[in-house]
């Protein structure tokens, strides 16, 4: 089922900027996975913000099979949340943690999620 992207949800952000016009979290999954409850989004999200912003830091200077095992952490994370590219990606680290290519698109796509999450944290505390 796709998941059509408004302004509405978060007008900080523009879809057309995005490769498919989808937001880079699956707010319906996510929605489901915190039981609808604001509070839980906004903490499970703030978790996730923290969560990024190391794993970026670590990605940067650890190779091999260390680099392996955060992209594994992520992994999970992010589809536990939604962010199912974020995942893919990280999967794809994770089998191949010495790629650079795909290490860089791990990085882009998670600078992705960062702002998005922070928009949403913002709009959340509105």
């Amino acid at each position: 089922m796709a998941i059509e992207f408004t302004n509405a949800v978060n007008p900080q952000l523009k879809p057309e900027a995005s490769e498919n016009a989808l937001p880079p979290i699956d707010l319906e999954h996510l929605a489901r996975q915190t039981m609808g409850d604001p509070d839980l989004r906004r903490e499970v999200l703030g978790m996730f913000l923290d969560q990024l912003t190391s794993t970026r830091a670590a990605l940067a200077v650890e190779h091999g099979e260390s680099r392996g095992r955060i992209a594994h952490t992520l992994r999970g994370a992010a589809a536990g949340i939604g962010a199912f590219a974020v995942s893919e990606c990280a999967a794809n680290v994770e089998r191949s943690p010495d790629d650079p290519a795909l290490v860089e698109r791990l990085i882009s796509l998670i600078d992705e999620v960062r702002a998005f999450t922070q928009a949403e944290i913002a709009v959340s505390d509105c």
